[in-house]
């Protein structure tokens, strides 16, 4: 089986003016494929050092894709870099000048010189025409490797990747495998809990079993390559099926599934409609609820934390004031150098009022709070 390099290429990339998104895309593609990704790096628009990160990732990988830096300016240095590091020249391909014309005039515009640029590509290399920007991409083979390079822009990116990349690196390798992955969402867990509960089967060769950790939640992904996609979902279904046999509490969703939606979602289920107070927490919890159609009038945000008592009082306030089955407040103190959650949440079943601290960073207390309170009212719903 292949392994892959990604590496980025664009100075703004190193900048933080724009955000790699192109990585991410690449990774899952590749993933779906079966093929392991080695290492992901970011390259400024530097001739040399793109050539010496294409030479060293060309001693570890396969196949090597670049994306970024082949536009028409100076400082897009990817097939330069490129024949650097193959130690070949740069050659006209006039079928790619063709085609870059052709693509101006369906606009009714004439390039420039500048764009005669992006028809140089390195010698012996396979081009590939980009029939949706002006920027055409070029594959170059070695015995043992190849590379790819592909431009920046996402949109003209993917469409190379689905269409024209993909497809090649199934030819080129024989590639019938894929890698899938799922992740579980476990709410109410510290990571060192989730761990010390499924430990032995993070050593599992094959489906992989890893940890992540957020505030008041950890992700437990299971990584599963096979031969076909049926195979690696049936691993998957087996491993999780272990996972969830040992986690009995806390494990409320998987992949895209959200403890907010999943919260929303089971007070429907009952017929309850739901008060959320938040007191302290810098908006968190209407940024959290966003999107999930609660109602906004349900919703209070209070900009300074509340005592216990205050809390279980504006709780019950405003739990009246809707006339709703169930409410949950949120307050978060960070006075005395401490983050203090209180909690009061009223079900039918009767109201239950917590407290917890926080030892972490500032701003993580905040998705703590949120993630703390969502979870301990999804356990009375159940």
């Amino acid at each position: 089986m292949p392994a892959a390099e990604l590496i980025a290429i664009g100075t703004e990339l190193l900048l933080g003016e724009i955000q790699d998104t192109n990585t991410r895309y690449l990774a899952r593609a590749l993933r779906d494929l079966g093929v392991d990704i080695y290492r992901a790096t970011i390259v400024g628009d530097n001739e040399e050092r793109i050539a010496t990160a294409i030479r060293e990732a060309m001693q570890r990988c396969q196949i090597i894709l670049t994306t970024g830096g082949l536009g028409p300016t100076v400082d897009d240095p990817t097939r330069a870099a490129v024949a650097l590091a193959l130690d070949v020249d740069t050659e006209f391909r006039p079928e790619l000048w063709e085609q870059i014309q052709n693509r101006f005039q369906r606009f009714g515009r004439a390039p420039s010189e500048n764009n005669r640029r992006q028809a140089w590509i390195p010698a012996g290399s396979i081009p590939i025409e980009n029939p949706v920007g002006t920027a055409p991409a070029f594959i170059c083979e070695t015995v043992n490797s190849c590379i790819i390079c592909v431009p920046g822009v996402p949109r003209e990116m993917e469409y190379l990747v689905q269409n024209v990349v993909l497809p090649y690196l199934r030819d080129r390798f024989q590639l019938t495998g894929t890698i899938k992955a799922r992740v579980l969402h476990i709410a109410g867990l510290g990571e060192s809990m989730v761990d010390e509960l499924i430990g032995d089967l993070e050593v599992n060769p094959n489906p992989t079993v890893g940890l992540l950790a957020h505030p008041g939640q950890v992700d437990v992904r299971i990584t599963a390559k096979s031969t076909s996609h049926e195979e690696a979902d049936r691993m998957i279904a087996e491993m999780e099926s272990r996972i969830r046999e040992r986690i009995t509490e806390g494990l409320y969703g998987a992949d895209q599934e959200t403890l907010e939606n999943t919260v929303i979602q089971s007070l429907r289920d009952h017929g309850w409609n739901l008060a959320l107070l938040g007191c302290g927490l810098d908006g968190a919890l209407r940024t959290t609820i966003n999107g999930t159609h609660f109602p906004a009038e349900n919703l209070q945000d209070q900009p300074g934390a509340c005592t216990p008592e205050q809390l279980r009082e504006e709780v019950i306030q405003f739990k009246q004031k809707l006339g709703v089955e169930t409410a949950l407040g949120i307050s978060l103190d960070h006075s005395l150098n401490k983050h203090f959650l209180s909690l009061v949440i009223i079900t039918p079943q009767g109201m239950e009022e917590v407290s917890r601290s926080y030892g972490g960073e500032h701003a993580l207390s905040y998705p703590w709070a949120v993630n703390t309170g969502l979870e301990l009212l999804r356990r009375k719903l159940i």
